[in-house]
């Protein structure tokens, strides 16, 4: 503890600006953890298995109280929204599974870039303090002011503040681009799971009703 008490003081003010920035990146790396893994993420391939069955086997009312079991799951939702339309026509289908789309996207995609804009604040904030660190430890080397004895502690104590604020700088930011990266990665699964089973999704549910159609 009397390092870090050292460190946020030898780094001056910028030290609690990257510490603020640290808080925020931690408090969105476990929301859209929590968010991602345990609500909007599902087993896409077993879901949609027992969807298909249910579907063919003309259980759309079943098909309809298993995505209810999952009411936060982002492909539930998206494939429900077909299913209450299964008996319309190809448009309507359409039209249903593109508006649920368009509306759990956003909260799946919600937040995640913000990661690596604020690794980017981060650095940017280390690198800043380590610029004024250093224009103060010229300043301590020239300045007539400060006596000849006590130019050497000036000239420590701003470099000092140069290197921890570089330092905590990239101690932020290289978590938060990681988790970034992590976080993108899970997110464009959802993604890609909503984009792919909604077209399968379509395709059945369209085949269904031609095929009640000819009969």
């Amino acid at each position: 503890m009397e390092g870090i008490a050292k460190a946020m003081s030898d780094g001056g003010v910028w030290m609690y600006f990257i510490l603020a920035v640290s808080i925020l990146a931690l408090g969105i790396i476990i929301e859209r953890f929590i968010f991602l893994f345990f609500k909007y993420n599902i087993n896409a391939s077993a879901f949609m298995a027992q969807i298909q069955k249910l579907v063919m086997a003309n259980s759309i009312d079943k098909a309809i109280k298993l995505c209810n079991a999952a009411p936060s799951a982002a492909l539930a939702r998206v494939i429900k929204a077909g299913l209450t339309r299964a008996n319309k026509g190809p448009e309507e289908i359409q039209n249903a599974v593109e508006e649920a789309t368009l509306e759990v996207i956003p909260h799946i995609q919600k937040r995640t870039a913000a990661l690596q804009a604020l690794a980017n604040i981060a650095t940017l904030l280390g690198l800043l303090g380590t610029i004024i660190g250093m224009i103060e430890a010229f300043e301590a080397i020239s300045s007539e002011k400060i006596p000849a004895g006590e130019r050497q502690k000036a000239l420590g104590n701003s470099i000092s503040k140069a290197m921890v604020t570089t330092a905590f700088g990239l101690i932020v930011a290289i978590p938060a681009m990681g988790a970034h990266v992590f976080l993108a990665g899970v997110t464009k699964k959802i993604v890609d799971e909503i984009d792919l089973y909604s077209v399968k999704l379509e395709n059945l549910l369209i085949s269904r009703t031609k095929g009640g159609e000819r009969g």
